[in-house]
C-alpha cells in the first residue's frame, strides 16, 4: 500500500539516451538502418524457406521460426527507441511497460529453446544420419517448434502474474531506452522477494539448461567430426554446424556479457548500453551470418534477385 498519499503510480519516464542528445539524428538513422536490415533480411529467410521446396527441410524450418522470433523481439522495442531518440524521453504506462517485458522475455526464451533445438538437429544429421528423416519429420518438427513457442510464453506468463501485482507509489524515472526487469522491481514498494526468486529461477533454467545442452551435443558432434578419416569430409561435416555454432556463440556471449556485470549505479549503465547486443546486433546478424555461410540460403537469394 502507499502511505505517503495513497496515490498509486501507474506510469514511468524512460530517460533514454538523455547522454547522447547531441548526436540524436545520427543514432536514429543508425538504429533505423539496423532495423530495416532486421526485417528485411528475417522476412527473406521466412518467405524463402516457406516457397522454396528445396529450402523445405527441418534445420531451415526452425531457422524460420528463429527469425519469426527475432522480428517479433526487435518490433517491441526498437521502434520505441527510435521514438525515444528523438524526443529524448518516452512515458509509459504500466501495463504496455508490463506488455512489453512479456514480448521481451517470451521471445527471448523461445530463441533459447529453437538454438538447443538446432543443435539436436545438427547432432541427428552428423551423429545419426539413418535416423535423421524418421526422427526430424514433419509432424515431429511442428512439435517440437509448437512446445518451443509455448513453453516460452507460458514460463514468462508466470512472471507475468507476479509483475502486474505490484505497486508504486512515486512517479519514477528509468535510466533505460525500454522497461527493465531489474529497475522496474526496485522502485516497487510491494514485497518482491518471490517474484526475484522466481525470475531468478525461470533464466538459470531458461539459458543454463539450453546452453549446456548445446554444449553436449556439439561435444557428440566434434567427436564424430574427429572419427572421419578425410579432411575434406571432416570439413564439409563441420560447414554444416559452423553457422549454428556461431549464433549460439554470438547470442550466449552477448547474454553473458550483460548478466555478468555485477549490480551498481555504473554498471546500471553499462548494462543498459550492453544490452543493445542482444537486442539489436544479435538479430541483425543472424539472417547475415546465415545468408553468407549457407549455400542453399545464397543460391535461393540468388535466384530470387535475378
Amino acid at each position: 500500500m502507499c502511505y505517503t498519499n495513497g496515490t498509486e503510480v501507474n506510469k514511468f519516464l524512460l530517460l533514454g539516451f538523455h547522454d547522447l542528445s547531441n548526436s540524436k539524428i545520427p543514432l536514429f538513422l543508425i538504429f533505423l538502418l539496423i532495423y530495416i536490415v532486421i526485417l528485411c533480411g528475417n522476412i527473406a529467410i521466412i518467405c524463402l524457406v516457406t516457397l522454396k521446396e528445396n529450402l523445405q527441410i527441418p534445420m531451415f524450418y526452425f531457422l524460420k521460426h528463429l527469425g519469426f522470433s527475432d522480428v517479433i523481439f526487435t518490433s517491441n522495442s526498437i521502434p520505441m527507441i527510435l521514438y525515444i531518440i528523438l524526443n529524448k524521453d518516452f512515458t509509459i504506462s504500466f501495463a504496455h511497460c508490463v506488455f512489453q517485458l512479456y514480448i521481451l522475455g517470451s521471445s527471448g526464451f523461445v530463441q533459447c529453446f529453437l538454438l538447443a533445438v538446432m543443435s539436436y538437429d545438427r547432432y541427428l544429421a552428423v551423429c545419426h544420419p539413418l535416423h535423421y528423416i524418421s526422427t526430424m519429420n514433419p509432424n515431429s518438427c511442428l512439435t517440437i517448434v509448437a512446445g518451443c513457442w509455448l513453453l516460452g510464453f507460458l514460463l514468462m506468463t508466470s512472471e507475468i502474474v507476479l509483475l502486474s501485482k505490484l505497486q508504486f507509489c512515486s512517479f519514477s524515472a528509468i535510466d533505460h531506452f525500454l522497461c527493465d526487469f531489474g529497475p522496474l522491481v526496485s522502485f516497487s514498494t510491494s514485497d518482491t522477494s518471490v517474484l526475484l526468486l522466481l525470475d531468478f529461477s525461470i533464466s538459470t533454467f531458461v539459458i543454463s539448461a539450453p546452453f549446456a545442452f548445446i554444449i553436449g551435443t556439439y561435444i557428440c558432434i566434434f567427436i564424430a567430426i574427429l572419427r572421419i578419416r578425410t579432411r575434406d569430409g571432416r570439413q564439409k561435416t563441420f560447414l554444416t554446424c559452423s553457422s549454428h555454432l556461431t549464433v549460439v556463440c554470438m547470442y550466449y556471449g552477448t547474454l553473458m556479457t550483460v548478466y555478468v556485470v555485477p549490480s551498481g549505479e555504473t554498471s546500471l549503465t553499462l548494462k543498459k548500453f550492453l544490452s543493445l547486443l542482444y537486442i539489436v546486433i544479435t538479430p541483425v546478424m543472424n539472417p547475415i551470418i546465415y545468408s553468407l555461410r549457407n549455400k542453399e540460403i545464397r543460391e535461393a537469394l540468388k535466384k530470387y534477385f535475378r
